[in-house]
């Protein structure tokens, strides 16, 4: 796969995997103690919103939707979504 920008060309090898952002979001709301129904009183945003972060089912999510989970939360968007390096040999020592 090729991906193109106005400024470089990168080469993306056949074997890269996509998913190296795991979202914590149903990790964290249980490490605080917290229902679904609680951050969708504290952030305002949709009660489908916040399903679909917490059922792992989101492509990707919006800043100003971080934003309002990070100040909800207080925590920063690393606690939320957290980066995993495909190339790591010891995946699992990344994983909660």
């Amino acid at each position: 796969m090729v991906i193109i920008n106005s400024n470089n060309v990168f080469n993306i090898p056949k074997s890269y995997h996509i998913n190296m952002i795991k979202n914590r979001f149903s990790i964290l709301l249980g490490i605080k103690k917290l229902d679904k129904r609680d951050i969708v009183k504290l952030t305002g945003l949709d009660r489908h919103t916040i399903l679909n972060l917490y059922n792992d089912k989101t492509k990707g999510i919006d800043f100003a939707t971080l934003d309002k989970l990070c100040y909800a939360l207080d925590c920063t968007p690393n606690d939320i979504l957290r980066y995993i390096p495909d190339d790591v040999p010891d995946k699992h020592l990344y994983e909660d």
